[in-house]
């Protein structure tokens, strides 16, 4: 079967592995498009062998719900595809044009569009209009979390569905250190400094654990607030700011770390996906905790500890635990990599994401 890939996502060269072992299905001929950059990363071309990978012109680059590709049609003529998976929200421009282009062809592929969409949104028109041609006229959908599920269900989705993270862990490349060097009680927080991260939060826990330090990877407009933050608690000599490092870079960034916490905190328009950086961590054997906001309780599982959203007090306790009690640290970190294992790797993603291509041609 012929399949086409658009996916803005997959201009990051570690989430091109997916591709590599989609296409390494003897049943599977595929072909990936995407733009040169989005926003401000450009193409990595990490993982490209057994499949073809092609750019495409991209206008309004970064606007995530006006974003299209003007020759995205002459690309699915050349293709011919069996299936084209629109690696998109439903409601985006870029999803009805994909849809609109795929209806047009002499063969009318198989569809289906990407979701990690988990709070229920009623969007004015044209995006609801938008939205509701693209609900009708594919032939099944993928979403991320078992919430976005749930939401196309109220919103009258009735066609095929399956619940698969967008992108899997390479267990082979994200894997525990061997003898890590003494050092400090280490924390890390890895995301977009923002407010809905709650990296706030983990600073406010520093305070009760004065031994301890904290490494904060990201960017973001949180920074500054951060930082003050840190020196009003007077932790700041024990809080250390790293820029975000490239995804190729990520699996030794990992096991700096003894826990890793993502203290999430629910918005009025925003809930925790599913936190990819979770899953990175437990890979590399790094024990976890995570806020009760969205998929965050799914993903850990009871390979990790869950704390109430916004308590700063039920955090530092569950970090004082896991400060002095190593063996438990150790339990946890052996247990997320199992769990990796058996439910987020790469591999299974792609396994199950071929599984799905086959079963809309069925």
């Amino acid at each position: 079967m012929r399949v086409t890939l658009l996916s803005k996502a997959l201009v990051v060269g570690a989430y091109q592995r997916k591709c590599e072992l989609i296409a390494a299905h003897p049943d599977v001929e595929l072909t990936v498009l995407v733009p040169p950059a989005w926003e401000q990363t450009a193409l990595q071309r990490a993982h490209t062998q057994g499949y073809t990978l092609r750019t495409l012109p991209i206008r309004l680059n970064g606007n995530f719900h006006l974003h299209h590709y003007p020759t995205l049609g002459r690309e699915l003529v050349q293709a011919k595809p069996d299936v084209f998976h629109i690696d998109e929200e439903p409601y985006n421009l870029a999803t009805w044009l994909a849809l609109r282009a795929a209806q047009h062809l002499p063969r009318q592929p198989r569809t289906l569009f990407f979701s990690w969409q988990n709070i229920q949104r009623n969007y004015p028109p044209p995006f609801s209009l938008m939205e509701r041609a693209v609900v009708d006229g594919v032939d099944g959908a993928i979403v991320g979390n078992s919430e976005a599920g749930q939401v196309w269900l109220r919103k009258g989705f009735r066609k095929p569905m399956w619940v698969i993270p967008q992108f899997g862990v390479d267990d082979q490349i994200f894997v525990p250190q061997e003898n890590p060097p003494p050092r400090p009680f280490t924390l890390g927080c890895v995301g977009r400094l923002r407010p809905e991260k709650g990296f706030a939060l983990a600073i406010e826990a520093l305070r009760g654990l004065p031994d301890a330090r904290l490494i904060i990877v990201g960017e973001g407009p949180s920074e500054p607030m951060l930082r003050d933050q840190a020196l009003q608690m007077g932790v700041a000599a024990h809080v250390a700011f790293w820029p975000m490092v490239p995804s190729t870079e990520m699996p030794a960034l990992y096991p700096q770390f003894d826990v890793l916490v993502l203290p999430s905190l629910t918005q009025p328009n925003w809930k925790e996906q599913f936190g990819r950086v979770l899953t990175e961590a437990m890979a590399c054997g790094v024990p976890v905790i995570g806020s009760d906001s969205g998929e965050i309780p799914n993903v850990i599982g009871d390979a990790g500890l869950i704390f109430p959203e916004g308590d700063s007090e039920a955090l530092g306790h569950q970090l004082i635990t896991l400060r002095d009690q190593p063996r438990l640290r150790e339990a946890l970190g052996r247990k997320g990599r199992a769990r990796v294992q058996a439910h987020f790797t790469m591999q299974r993603v792609a396994d199950a994401t071929v599984e799905v291509y086959r079963a809309l041609l069925r």
